[in-house]
């Protein structure tokens, strides 16, 4: 590790990048409460997820304090979208298997999915879960197999363990050993982190 501080935490930062996973991403479905969303952006820069999207139609987007998530949130980029046309625009344009939790008779355990994949994963609202809007145009459903008397995560709970998920996978497949952007993104996204 260099001595000089400014080359030390160049370093670091390009270390964090070339773990980040471009096409592994997270989409919160009007999540309202701010320690859930909070704890989210937390579990995505952990694992490696670079940015989240933001679906925000019924439930305006929580003020986070700056405490809690604006660590996180300085790492992880947001897009929002206001209605599921342009969300499955977008995430088609990657070619991501659009998947979102759920329970009912359709959906397959976690890890029955390969998350290896270009992976988009839709958490729902906490009360209501996903909309019936949403789990229409996905590709698939998914739901983490518990063997509790309690059959649900809180939501941010369920996102550290689908993304756990999504990391073991993609580690055993050795993408995490070297970055996965091309190489003028990687520069690109260094020049802005230098700045913050």
């Amino acid at each position: 590790m260099p001595k000089d501080p400014t080359a030390r935490r160049r370093a670091r930062l390009r270390a964090v990048l070339e773990c980040r996973q471009p096409d592994l991403t997270l989409v919160l479905a009007n999540i309202h409460d701010p320690h859930n969303v909070s704890a989210i952006y937390r579990s995505c820069d952990a694992f490696g997820v670079g940015h989240v999207h933001l679906y925000y139609t019924g439930t305006p987007f929580p003020v986070l304090g700056r405490k809690t998530s604006a660590s996180a949130r300085k790492w992880v980029d947001s897009v929002r979208h206001k209605d599921s046309a342009s969300l499955f625009s977008s995430l088609r344009a990657q070619k991501m298997q659009v998947l979102a939790t759920s329970f009912s008779p359709a959906a397959r355990p976690l890890g029955a999915w390969d998350m290896t994949l270009p992976t988009a994963v839709i958490m729902g609202n906490e009360h209501s879960g996903v909309e019936q809007e949403l789990l229409q145009e996905a590709d698939g459903q998914l739901y983490i197999p518990m063997r509790g008397m309690i059959q649900s995560f809180n939501v941010s709970v369920a996102a550290a363990v689908i993304l756990a998920e999504a990391a073991r996978q993609r580690e055993a497949a050795g993408m995490y050993s070297a970055a996965r952007m091309n190489a003028d993104m990687l520069e690109e996204k260094l020049a802005q982190w230098l700045e913050k």
